[in-house]
């Protein structure tokens, strides 16, 4: 029977991942990985939608048929009168309420949409790595005083995590003002604790390896047994949490940009903004909501497949 887990219990299972040996039948742990994933559907296809939403962020801006920004079609609909225009040769998801052609708006916003996830996931990263590879160092490897200072960080900690994300997000975009810049700082902030104490739980499970004892026997310094050693074998479920983090990240920034937290121009295409536009014409138009709102879910659900496939492949204990 599975038994559901906290944030912090999740978190802490998947950095102690890392303590098991790294040799089973004579393949590393990310060789063993690796295959496991190459033999998974839920990975093959995570990785498929995640192939698929680069190419469409990345070619997007070029093979749009028009200008996104572009009110071509501006006589054709008349909102007050709840008259749209369906999808259509010409256009393939028919046009906004101010004309725009939708199709070549979905593929620029994919772009906007991709960089707000990878910059957000990048500030949660950078900064919770450096707290909890300093957090995960003192307590390894810094005696008494140590300890304590990691005792303190790692409450505040628990203090960010214990709050909900959305919420974090929504305050300190809301302290901030209403930016792309914000979102991406915003969302960061939430994934900091994660990657803190994912690290640091890592690194405390190598603590006690025996490369780490032999190296200290050697009277190796501790910087560079920490900077050597431990850091680099505490990875793996860094990595893991990387890929879970961009579907959270990416709808996390569509949530901020739907609340209006989000780019103050609503000219320039980003799935968010485009849902929340959307809303206000819903009624006559549901389909200006449907396509970003099914490509935010589609790319949030192949990260994420990708993500558990990984998480599981490295620990078959979560295979069930």
């Amino acid at each position: 029977m599975t038994v559901s887990m906290t944030k912090t219990e999740k978190i802490q299972r998947l950095a102690e991942l890392t303590a098991r040996d790294e040799t089973t039948s004579g393949a590393s742990l990310w060789k063993e990985a690796l295959r496991r994933l190459r033999g998974s559907k839920m990975a093959l296809i995570g990785g498929a939608i995640i192939l698929l939403f680069l190419i469409v962020a990345v070619v997007g801006p070029w093979v749009a048929p028009f200008s996104p920004t572009a009110q071509t079609w501006r006589s054709e609909v008349f909102p007050n009168q709840g008259k749209f225009v369906n999808p259509r040769a010409e256009n393939w998801f028919g046009l906004d309420h101010l004309g725009r052609d939708l199709f070549s708006r979905f593929l620029v916003g994919a772009r906007q949409t991709l960089l707000v996830g990878v910059v957000s996931t990048l500030i949660g990263l950078i900064v919770g790595a450096i707290i909890g590879g300093v957090s995960g160092a003192a307590a390894t490897l810094g005696g008494d005083a140590g300890r304590r200072f990691d005792s303190v960080i790692m409450r505040f900690i628990d203090m960010m995590l214990a709050l909900p994300s959305l919420l974090l997000a929504v305050s300190v975009a809301a302290v901030m003002g209403q930016s792309l810049t914000t979102v991406m700082i915003a969302v960061g902030v939430v994934q900091v604790p994660i990657f803190a104490r994912l690290l640091r739980g890592s690194m405390l499970a190598q603590g006690g390896a025996d490369y780490v004892l032999a190296a200290r026997a050697l009277g190796i310094r501790k910087r560079r047994i920490v900077l050597t050693q431990i850091v680099p074998n505490s990875l793996s479920p860094v990595i893991v949490q990387t890929t879970l983090t961009l579907a959270t990240a990416i709808i996390e920034a569509a949530a901020l940009s739907y609340l209006g937290l989000g780019n103050p121009d609503p000219a320039v295409p980003e799935w968010g903004v485009m849902l929340s536009t959307a809303q206000r014409f819903f009624d006559n138009a549901p389909l200006m909501a449907v396509f970003p709102a099914v490509g935010i879910i589609i790319t949030a659900l192949g990260f994420t497949l990708l993500g558990e496939s990984m998480r599981e492949a490295l620990d078959p204990k979560l295979r069930g």
